[in-house]
């Protein structure tokens, strides 16, 4: 029976790569995975999803208003699709989560989702907050601060390394404009 799975963690605690390795297994054994990721991040090329360590594969785009369930349900009429894995998940909306456990609940095909919980002020992303409440599984991916400690936040940097505690929640950037760091840290870095 299909389930839809939330993958999450800070930044840096290998999302993707987990995300990548998970396709190559179906890949490998003859199965057909159906990758998305959020058109908004094109870091690394648009429709594609890149690891830090190199690993990537083409994907299909998602926008706020792209409805998921027809387009999987499209694309698993054409060629059945063993799986759907999403790459930054957060970035989906309300009705997006709702349209994936869809695809789980009529289509039968799990549906795997990678991203991040929180943003750089320790809030929830729309997508992690309908994924952490309607997923069937969640499971947190770890990373680690400076410190050695678990890092479960996120801080903002400026062009200098300074945090920044206020702004836009979705600013594009990798290491250059986040790092993960433990609560401590966080707190901290942002003067709480």
């Amino acid at each position: 029976m299909a389930q839809l799975y939330f993958y999450y963690s800070a930044m840096n605690a290998g999302k993707s790569t987990t995300l990548l390795q998970s396709a190559f297994n179906y890949e490998e054994r003859g199965m057909k995975p159906l990758i998305f990721t959020a058109a908004i991040d094109d870091r690394y090329g648009k429709g594609k999803v890149s690891s830090r360590i190199g690993l990537s594969a083409e994907a299909h785009l998602f926008t706020p208003e792209s409805d998921l369930f027809v387009q999987i349900s499209e694309l698993h009429k054409s060629e059945k699709a063993h799986c759907v894995m999403v790459d930054e998940c957060q970035f989906l909306n309300k009705e997006q989560v709702y349209q994936l456990s869809e695809v789980v609940d009529k289509l039968n095909v799990p549906v795997l989702c990678y991203g991040l919980r929180t943003d750089f002020l320790g809030e929830l992303f729309p997508g992690s907050r309908y994924l952490l409440a309607w997923a069937d599984k969640l499971i947190e991916l770890k990373t680690i601060c400076h410190c050695g400690r678990k890092a479960n936040m996120v801080i903002r940097t400026d062009e200098h390394g300074n945090a920044i505690a206020d702004g836009d929640q979705v600013v594009i950037g990798g290491n250059d404009r986040y790092v993960s760091v433990c609560r401590t840290h966080y707190k901290e870095a942002l003067g709480k």
